[in-house]
């Protein structure tokens, strides 16, 4: 049949296809998520359809299913476990749906994992330590700091900035590249005079991203250490030059002189310095050592060195041992000169110089003013001593003798060799021209080392100077004048006197203030005061005036004084009453005591204004009496209302006169109207002095309590109105309302409506204190007692914060601790109930699995001994709890709380492997001593950090091979082993020699995983082993880098594609010189569970399928994907039947329409026979690559619609064989696995088991036609048996073929 099988397999397919029921189709292949969606979130919906609208139900499977759960009615898949595009960027599922007939469809979906902003940056190299030379030039780059974040897109381009340099001040000397991270100086570093350290604080931030919904921005920050390395670049520096030193002439040899000393600046390096003479004015007198000293070398003579005044001037040299950054010796250059000491051989003398010429003198006149400051040089002096000799034998001292020497200082008090002299003022007073004219002094000049004296006389004239100032002889005068007086009226003459004989008779006066001079003024020259104005002068207005009476000499120079010049009293004001009319009220039978008030302006405490009172007589006026100094009115006897003229109506008139006491007496008068009360005189009584206590129980607001009983004698209402009140005791409980009866009044205590007594308080007992008065407020008191009876009102109270920590796994007592709870009611009877219980559970609070503990009647807590308490299920527990007073009379009787339990964590679980893969591929050529061929996970439920550390150990070795089996301790597990942040264990197991590549076959490793205490578990990992020969090359027509991005994709894309483990072993890159583009090789091995592993056409005719290359080839040629090639030296590589295959479906697909259509209409008039018959007739070979080609048996209802069953590969029954099988052979029979169905088939079941034979439903339309003939069709047997299946529903059969591993084309 060759190559034209496969389209006329496909036509048969077809035809069949017209009278079955159609199998579902899943219209997708590809969905995005993001990676931030919620657990629980919508993901995205199974998109299918069915042709017969039968009812679909979902599922998903496959290696990443895990991650999703799905509404098996409805399609809708959501969000199980949390995406991480950062570990896994793509998933795989395979979306399940089944219609009820058929078995499950399946479809292989991918799904991309979108990237969101839920990584900061990390920080690569850490830590930032570099080491700087000071003298680096700005603008280096000090080093690069890199960050990567992986996320994708912006969110993963890095941006860096520096945040913080400490020191403050190097903030400018550092900047960061924004985009690569590259830190640059900014500034010049100096060990010296800036910082040796610098810390940089470095912010890497991403590019910002979504991040549930949010645009977000993430930093990290790191610290960069920079350290500034000191270098030679500052010459030395002396630490005592340029300096001064002396020694006296013909000193020994090798007396010292000087020691010089210098550093160097350079801290860091502080090289050590030499010492030289570099040249002098005196030469060979003086020598120096390398550390500096300096010493005499020969005797000298003073008086041979005056040419050079005596002073030898040495250049002192100082130079760094080692060359400096620029290569030379570091050196400077500074002065020292040496003074040449002389003998004290001559005493100081006195000298007068003009000019250049100097006299020596022994008496000198000057003079100055009297009371110069302290300090003032006395004027015309020119004094000046010398002492010829050098140095300190030149020094001298200087006092003053003679009689004045206490007023005066010599200046300087000591000189050396030559020096002027001034005599200044030491006592300013003593110089006074009004005690003495002259003064005289002596200046004696010592020589300090040696007996030598000298004197000189000095006469000082005394200048006179208004110096003084006036004075009084008191700081303040008194003097007075009466109010009113007459002007010119003498007041006081007071004088002053001035020290300085410049100011005889020249004294002026004045006073001040300027306004005061409108009232007195002073004669100028006697100091006599006068009064000015007269009439303004008013006591009664201002009493006494204060003027400064000032004196001034004729140099303007003031003295001054206060002068109190008090006014003098007239009896000039009457007094004045404060009321024209005084009024009082007064109630009968009390005393009257009413204020009469005046006041006189006169002068206080005098007869002008001291006051008295007397009442005019009238008709009453012998009823009261006034005070005659103070004014107070009273009355003399009792008031009686009744005993007046009712005319009157209680109003009594009086007049009250008040005079002063002054010559001639003044006096005014006032009016004074009393008005007489009438007065309550009876106050109530009560008609029961002693009531009994009152009852009342509590919790009842507005009841009465009880009723109290008074009177009042007095007769009309308005005096016995009686009113109650409670004036203690009550403590805001009660209230008493009042209510009149025929015999008196009567008081109702009630409790207070708004307040609820209550027993349970510190108060069961009121003692009120009840008061009885009329308007009058004539009162009578009663205590009255009320006991609050109890009512069991009150809710218990649950015991707050109760805890109890319980060991896990551990035998408990009966009773782990009892609630109390409290009821401050007097009966009360508490029973307890657990209400509902919760626990935390891998930090999560919610419903227990299991009911651990239980609460007593009693309130006892107990575990439930049926369940064992695990800390790993959870680790909290907490207990809602009920207590119940069950004798409460009134309001709520129960009060909930909580009981925590803590559950203690032992060390009671062993580790737990978690399954990471179910086996490894091993390619023993990459196997060397320490590569890592597994790894293992494992889990340790326990929380203690001691309990759950965890580590690892291969046990046990086995190989399983073709050749047989052996036993080898080749592998070990790392150690100690890594622990995440979710706590799971890991470690690798590593090989410790290189790998036989003869072994083939698969390595079953034992591995323990044990805790310090013991505990452990064991699982198996198998390693299948594949050589060279199975080795794979991909072809891709994209750079090595590109490949390399993209092994996780392709993948997943060959694995989904060959139901195969893809193990890739390298990636290179074919130079070719005619092509400008560059391709990749990508080495790879395909491996299955079994062992088995695809050879190079395995691979290829899997991807040459049609439908592997419908659903992968798009994907895989988006990658780069051109072809496979054994090796990577083959030139050509690419099969080109894959392209055929293309052609030949495009031409399939047109016949397939124009013969559908022809078929539609004409089916219905052939008979099913026949259209059996014909399209049995068109059934076609399949050609499988690389074997050979000849007719394939079909087995009753062979389609190549998807879910199509499998072409069954049995013997063949001689009714039912159609006579193309006399050129078979028996490869042509052996059918390939189908896409949809993995049918595996033992060699043993392919030779015993007979054709299995199907038979035809009848049809209602051709019953009585049909012949009962022992042939039975094999097409209609096929679509018979599968509307059977349809209504039963029937699980479908494996088969398993060990001679074949790749799949059916």
């Amino acid at each position: 049949m060759g190559r034209m099988g496969t389209p006329l397999l496909l036509l048969f397919s077809f035809l069949a296809s017209g009278y079955c029921n159609s199998v579902p189709v899943i219209n997708m292949a590809l969905v995005n998520l993001r990676e931030d969606l919620k657990v629980g979130d919508f993901a995205f919906q199974i998109i299918a359809s069915d042709p017969d609208n039968d009812p679909l139900t979902y599922g998903i499977r496959g290696t990443d299913a895990s991650y999703f759960e799905v509404n098996r009615a409805t399609g809708e898949v959501k969000i199980k476990s949390q995406l991480d595009r950062e570990s896994k960027d793509l998933l795989l599922i395979d979306a399940v749906v089944n219609d009820g007939v058929y078995a499950d469809v399946t479809k292989s979906v991918y799904i991309p994992v979108d990237d969101a902003n839920d990584n900061a940056p990390v920080f690569n190299g850490l830590p930032y330590n570099v080491e700087v030379q000071e003298n680096v030039a700005t603008g280096s780059q000090l080093f690069r700091a890199s960050a990567t974040d992986i996320d994708f897109g912006q969110a993963s381009v890095v941006y860096y900035k520096i945040d913080e340099v400490v020191p403050n001040e190097g903030a400018i000397l550092f900047s960061i590249s924004a985009t690569n991270g590259i830190v640059v100086l900014e500034g010049t570093l100096n060990y010296t005079e800036k910082s040796p350290f610098y810390q940089i604080r470095i912010n890497a931030s991403d590019g910002g991203g979504l991040l549930h919904g949010e645009e977000v921005v993430q930093s990290t920050a790191a610290f960069a250490f920079i350290t500034v390395k000191d270098v030679a670049d500052i010459n030395p520096q002396f630490l005592n030059l340029p300096n001064f030193a002396a020694i006296d002439e013909n000193s020994d040899v090798g007396t010292s002189v000087f020691t010089v000393k210098a550093r160097d600046p350079d801290t860091g390096v502080n090289d050590v310095i030499r010492y030289s003479i570099e040249k002098t004015n005196a030469p060979d007198l003086f020598q120096i050592t390398e550390t500096g000293e300096i010493s005499v070398k020969t005797k000298f003579d003073r008086e041979e060195l005056l040419d050079i005044d005596t002073t030898v001037v040495l250049h002192i040299n100082a130079r760094e041992t080692h060359p400096n950054v620029d290569g030379v010796i570091a050196s400077t250059v500074s002065d020292l000169q040496i003074s040449i000491g002389d003998i004290n051989d001559n005493g100081p003398e006195f000298y007068e110089c003009e000019s250049e010429t100097c006299t020596q003198k022994n008496s000198f006149t000057g003079k100055v003013d009297e009371h110069s400051s302290v300090g003032l040089a006395v004027n015309d002096l020119n004094i000046r001593v010398k002492d010829p000799d050098q140095g300190q034998n030149s020094r001298f001292i200087l006092e003053l003798a003679g009689p004045d020497k206490d007023a005066f200082l010599v200046s300087p008090s000591s000189g050396l060799g030559d020096s002027f002299v001034q005599v200044t003022i030491k006592d300013p007073d003593e110089v006074d021209f009004e005690k003495k004219t002259v003064m005289y002094v002596q200046i004696i000049a010592k020589d300090a080392s040696a007996d030598f004296t000298s004197t000189a006389s000095v006469t000082i004239n005394i200048n006179d100077k208004n110096d003084n100032f006036p004075s009084f002889e008191e700081e303040v005068y008194n003097a007075d004048v009466n109010e009113h007086c007459e002007d010119g009226t003498f007041v006081a003459t007071i004088t002053a006197t001035d020290a300085d004989a410049l100011d005889d008779g020249k004294i002026t006066y004045r006073l001040i203030p300027e306004s005061i001079r409108s009232l007195f003024d002073v004669y100028e020259n006697n100091g006599t005061i006068y009064v000015k104005n007269g009439g303004r002068l008013d006591w009664e207005g201002t009493n006494s005036y204060s003027p400064t009476l000032q004196a001034l000499d004729s140099n303007g120079n003031i003295g001054s004084i206060v002068v109190m010049i008090d006014i003098m009293d007239i009896n000039d004001q009457k007094p004045e009453m404060n009321r024209e009319v005084y009024e009082a009220y007064v109630k009968e039978n009390n005393n009257l005591e009413l204020q009469i008030k005046a006041i006189d302006g006169d002068k206080p405490n005098t007869l002008n204004s001291k006051i008295q009172y007397h009442i005019k007589d009238s008709f009453f006026s012998s009823n009261f009496t006034i005070d005659p100094d103070t004014g107070l009115l009273k009355n003399d006897g009792q008031l009686d209302l009744e005993a007046m003229d009712p005319l009157l109506k209680g109003v009594i008139e009086l007049t009250v006169l008040a005079s002063d006491m002054g010559t001639p007496s003044l006096s005014s008068s006032a009016n004074v109207t009393i008005n007489i009360e009438d007065v309550n005189d009876n106050s109530p009584q009560y008609l029961d002095p002693a009531p009994k206590p009152f009852h009342v129980k509590e919790s009842e607001g507005g009841i009465l309590v009880g009723s109290l009983l008074a009177r009042d004698a007095d007769q009309t209402d308005l005096n016995n109105r009686i009113i109650f009140s409670i004036t203690d005791g009550s403590f805001g409980s009660f209230i008493l309302f009042s209510e009149p009866l025929s015999e008196g009044y009567r008081g109702n205590i009630t409790v207070d409506p708004a307040v609820e007594l209550d027993y349970e308080s510190d108060r069961k007992t009121f003692n009120l204190k009840v008061e009885a008065s009329d308007l009058g407020q004539r009162k009578a008191t009663i205590e009255v007692q009320v006991i609050v009876d109890d009512v069991n009102d009150t809710p218990p109270v649950f015991p707050s914060g109760m805890t109890l920590n319980v060991n896990e796994n551990s035998k408990l007592p009966e009773t782990l601790k009892t609630i109390e709870g409290t009821d401050v009611d007097t009966k009360h009877l508490l029973e307890y109930e657990l209400i509902s219980t919760e626990c935390q559970c891998n930090g999560t609070r919610g419903p227990c699995p299991e009911e651990w503990f239980k609460v007593e009647r009693n309130g006892d807590v107990k575990a439930i001994s049926s369940y064992d308490i695990d800390y790993e299920k959870c680790d909290k527990v907490f207990l809602t709890a009920m207590v119940e007073d069950l004798l409460t009379e009134k309001g709520k009787n129960s009060t909930e709380g909580i009981v925590t339990v803590n559950i203690v964590d032992i060390n009671d679980n062993a580790p737990e492997f978690i399954a990471s893969q179910e086996f490894y591929v091993v390619v023993i050529e990459k196997v060397e001593q320490g590569t890592s061929v597994a790894r293992v996970y494992a889990k340790d439920r326990d929380t203690d950090e001691k309990n759950r550390k965890t580590n690892f150990k291969v046990t046990r070795v086995d190989f399983i091979g073709s050749e047989g089996n052996s036993s080898e301790m080749f592998l070990s597990a790392d150690s100690p082993a890594q622990e995440d942040a979710e706590g799971i264990f890991t470690t690798h197991i590593r090989s410790q020699k290189s790998m036989d590549n003869n072994k083939k076959g698969k390595f079953v490793v034992e591995v323990q995983a044990f805790n310090p205490d013991g505990l452990n578990s064991t699982s198996v990992v198998e390693l299948l082993t594949v050589d060279s020969s199975y080795r794979v090359s991909l072809r891709f027509n994209a750079p090595v880098s590109e490949v390399n991005e993209n092994l996780g994709k392709i993948r997943n894309i060959l694995t989904s594609a060959t139901k195969a483990t893809v193990e890739f072993f390298n990636v290179l890159s074919e130079s070719r010189a005619q092509r400008a583009e560059e391709t990749t090789v990508l080495e790879a091995y395909f491996v299955f569970r079994n062992g088995t592993a695809l050879d190079y056409d395995a691979v290829t005719s899997i991807l040459n399928s049609e439908e592997v290359y419908r659903e992968f080839g798009y994907q895989l040629t988006e990658l780069g994907f051109t072809g496979i090639s054994t090796t990577i030296t083959e030139s050509g590589g690419v099969k080109t039947e894959v392209f055929i295959m293309i052609g030949l479906m495009a031409a399939l697909a047109i016949v397939l329409v124009v013969t559908t259509t022809s078929l539609v209409c004409i089916r219905r008039s052939y008979k099913r026979k026949l259209k059996a018959a014909k399209a049995m007739n068109s059934a076609a070979t399949v050609v499988i690559q690389n074997q050979k080609t000849g007719p394939v048996v079909p087995g009753t209802n062979k389609y190549t619609k998807e879910g199509a069953n499998p072409v069954l590969n049995m013997n063949i029954d001689t009714a039912t064989d159609l006579g193309f099988d006399e050129d078979g052979s028996s490869p042509d029979r052996e059918s390939l696995n189908s896409l949809d169905y993995n049918i595996d088939m033992t060699m043993a079941e392919k030779d015993t088991m007979p054709m299995m034979v199907i038979e035809e439903e009848e049809e209602e339309e051709e019953d009585d036609n049909r012949s009962d003939s022992s042939y039975i069709e094999p097409l209609g047997a096929a679509l018979a048996q599968r509307e059977k299946k349809r209504r039963a529903d029937s699980p479908g059969l494996t088969f398993t073929n060990p001679s074949i591993n790749t799949t059916d084309l």
